[in-house]
């Protein structure tokens, strides 16, 4: 005869939050929190450190908007070089869209800023504060000098973090040395600290208030993720055949003959969760990946003697068909990964090919407009123009001037100009045509620019010469 089972606990969710529905994540440690953290790391040692790496004598990487030139390392990209731009973030959004499909939120769960700072957030405030049962008694007690002079305490550390971290963000729009010396002699420009402060406040308030809001609520990717699921997707997954039903039970109890699963209905993977919510009430668009739940709920598991995993990774269709570590991976590569993957691939070559092949070099010509043509004092006819010679490459190059289009056409002088890298040349340039050596009007004219040293390094434009 089977023992009477115990009455199921019953988790207030109500209970998991304060009476304003603040989140209070609980800490754990593990093996997907250890990869969140790697993450963090990297994110920000590279948010932070790259526009401090010096190169060639400026800074590695800039986006100068006042000089209108990007430095990326050696690439420097002007304003022509827009279509650039654009190809990255058609691959990031491309990117997004193959590993949505493939694993989910994982950019939510382990890279996204708000998921970065939020973790660093929370650090500070375990350290100010303690871990969730002192922040949430702290909350709820009144007012008082020891409350006042904590509050004060982490929010002055929040605020010193966000400074910085606006800093860094406008470091990499103006040189970063610059930018700190105007803001140690209280002298910045109005634009940089507007955007210091800007992004700072929006660091403190994502970070330090909107947290679980702004997945839950504001981020359109939520919105949309679902569209990029299918069966087949790597999800957080809780195994409600083997869980159910849930409720408490003593370590060595037959939980079989009692009716009960192996959840033991502690709530904890609800305490541990950023957003707050219960991952047993199947996949919601506030999950952000993250494995928190898995993390926590495999140690209870393990301190209850039962298997691992009864929250995973893991598919809609392996959870239901029982798929093996092999069948999840051979249902993986499927249409729709193969197209994103083929379309990520093709355009990732075809743009690293371009960046390989690109000429550092580019020529504008401007025809002087104050005259078509004039006569000079031999008597011939002359056109003047004036060529912009952009240097896109990182050294100095000396450059040459030539022109085709009719052997009757010739240069006032042979042109030689040298342009620094990452600047702009201007050189004016005389063509001359002997009087009736060639017809009335429009004459197609060609200049060329080459580089002395490398002839591979070489621009033709076309433009028009007139004879009246």
């Amino acid at each position: 005869m089977s023992q009477p089972s115990a009455p199921r606990k019953t988790i207030n969710i109500k209970a998991i939050t304060d009476p304003d529905n603040k989140v209070y994540p609980r800490s754990i440690s593990g093996p997907f929190t250890t990869w969140r953290w790697i993450f963090v790391w990297l994110t920000q040692i590279v948010f932070y450190g790259l526009c401090w790496l010096p190169w060639h004598g400026r800074q590695a990487v800039l986006f100068d908007i006042d000089a209108r030139k990007f430095y990326f390392f050696d690439l420097v990209l002007w304003p022509q070089d827009t279509i650039y731009l654009v190809l990255l973030m058609i691959l990031g959004a491309l990117a997004l869209f193959l590993f949505t499909a493939v694993a989910g939120r994982l950019w939510c769960g382990y890279s996204c800023p708000q998921t970065v700072y939020t973790e660093i957030f929370l650090w500070f405030e375990k350290v100010i504060e303690g871990e969730r049962p002192k922040r949430m008694k702290l909350d709820a007690e009144p007012w008082s000098a020891r409350k006042l002079g904590i509050k004060t305490a982490k929010h002055s550390v929040w605020i010193l973090f966000s400074l910085w971290t606006g800093i860094t963000f406008v470091g990499y729009f103006m040189p970063i040395h610059e930018l700190i010396n105007d803001l140690v002699s209280l002298s910045p420009g109005a634009w940089s600290a507007f955007w210091v402060v800007f992004y700072a406040f929006a660091t403190y308030g994502n970070a330090g208030f909107l947290r679980d809001q702004m997945c839950r609520q504001i981020c359109p990717y939520a919105r949309f993720q679902f569209v990029m699921f299918d069966p087949d997707t790597l999800i957080i997954a809780y195994d409600a055949k083997r869980g159910e039903s849930r409720g408490p039970r003593a370590k060595n109890a037959d939980s079989k003959a009692q009716g009960l699963g192996d959840c033991v209905d502690c709530g904890i993977c609800v305490q541990v969760c950023p957003t707050g919510i219960d991952i047993r009430n199947g996949l919601q668009n506030e999950c952000i990946g993250c494995a928190a739940c898995i993390d926590a709920c495999d140690q209870v598991m393990d301190k209850m003697n039962y298997p691992r995993g009864l929250i995973r990774y893991s598919t809609e269709n392996a959870v239901t068909r029982h798929y093996s570590a092999m069948d999840i991976l051979r249902r993986a590569v499927r249409p729709r990964v193969i197209i994103y993957a083929a379309i990520l691939a093709a355009l990732t070559l075809a743009t690293a090919w371009s960046l390989a092949t690109r000429i550092p070099l580019k020529v504008n010509i401007l025809k002087d407009r104050s005259s078509l043509s004039r006569e000079a004092d031999d008597g011939s006819i002359e056109n003047i123009y004036r060529l912009q010679i952009m240097n896109t490459g990182d050294q100095t190059r000396r450059f040459r001037i030539t022109i085709s289009g009719n052997d009757n056409l010739r240069l006032g002088s042979d042109e030689e100009i040298t342009v620094a890298g990452g600047e702009i040349g201007i050189q004016s340039a005389i063509v001359r045509a002997e009087s009736g050596s060639i017809p009335s009007g429009a004459m197609p004219l060609s200049f060329s620019v080459t580089d002395i040293a490398d002839n591979h390094v070489a621009v033709t434009e076309k433009t028009k010469f007139w004879m009246p």
